[in-house]
């Protein structure tokens, strides 16, 4: 669906695409980013996508929507598609939408829900926009810090890092024994594992463009854990993100945002930089720091995407 607004010299203006933006950090990250220009929605739901347009362009901005659902390689495609037919003057891509699943669930190609929403569905979408990019734009992806093993606020809450085996393990759900007992925890840190290693790797080949990763820090206020139960869900967002502006590591989703859209709009040339949740560059894990296995994690993931006919 396209708004009006696009009509007018879409040439003249600047557009960014934010996937999963009607919750959460994509949400607070739509908002910001509208005030430098015009914002391509992409997400699963028609009425809550159409409500943040309006809400977006009652508010002096401009946005249109795209339906995709980044768990399904072949809605991801078409919506890559989709959005190269508005032909508007995209210059950035912010891969937001994501999901932490405490009880494992399938997408549409049969491959685990969280590892195909945050890692799979991301990559496809980039690969197939980047080469319609101008030299110079900024695709940021939206990692976490639990993918290390090592880091102390991590492991404090349980997380045992990423437990990376092959593109195909994850796929299925598979992950390296010994991690974590938490429901779902290896599955996220593992997706978020995968997704710093895609921007190293991708910042390394694609050099004309700028490909960096932001922590968000803890956001007790967004939408990850979509299938805990209504209790868990209220006390997430209305008791527990009362504290996150004074809990260190803990953020807000207009915090987040407003670090992600200053990452986006960075014109210093900056590029496979992983930045925390205050806009300052930081350490992924030792493994996502190997040339070799962030390679390895690229190459499986587009042998494993290959499976899937258009």
């Amino acid at each position: 669906m396209r708004s009006a607004s696009f009509l007018n010299n879409p040439a003249e203006r600047k557009a960014y695409i934010i996937t999963g933006p009607t919750s959460g950090i994509g949400r607070a990250t739509a908002l910001e980013v509208a005030k430098y220009g015009d914002v391509v929605l992409v997400g699963r739901v028609r009425e809550k996508l159409g409500e943040l347009q309006g809400e977006i362009e009652r508010g002096g901005g401009h946005a249109v929507w795209v339906l995709g659902d980044l768990s399904d390689i072949k809605s991801v495609r078409r919506a890559a598609a989709k959005i190269l037919d508005l032909h508007l003057p995209i210059v950035g891509l912010v891969n937001n939408a994501g999901i932490n699943q405490m009880r494992p669930t399938k997408s549409a190609q049969g491959w685990d829900l969280t590892f195909a929403t945050n890692h799979l569905g991301p990559f496809v979408l980039t690969e197939v926009l980047m080469p319609h990019l101008p030299d110079g734009a900024n695709v940021v992806f939206v990692a976490s810090g639990v993918e290390d093993p090592e880091r102390k606020p991590a492991k404090a809450v349980g997380f045992r890092g990423g437990r990376y085996i092959s593109a195909e393990a994850s796929a299925r759900g598979d992950w390296k024994p010994g991690g974590s007992k938490i429901p779902g925890a290896d599955a996220y840190a593992t997706s978020k594992q995968c997704t710093l290693a895609t921007v190293l790797e991708f910042a390394s080949e694609t050099t004309r463009l700028r490909v960096n990763a932001v922590e968000p820090g803890f956001n007790p206020g967004s939408s990850l854990h979509r299938d805990a139960n209504a209790f868990q869900r209220f006390l997430l967002k209305y008791f527990l993100t009362l504290f996150a502006p004074y809990v260190k590591y803990w953020s807000t989703p207009k915090q987040a945002a407003r670090v992600i859209t200053k990452v986006l709009m960075n014109e210093s040339g900056a590029t496979g930089v992983y930045y925390d949740d205050k806009g300052n560059p930081m350490l992924s894990s030792e493994l996502v720091r190997d040339p070799k296995f962030t390679a390895r994690v690229v190459s499986e993931t587009r042998a494993l995407l290959e499976t899937v006919q258009t």
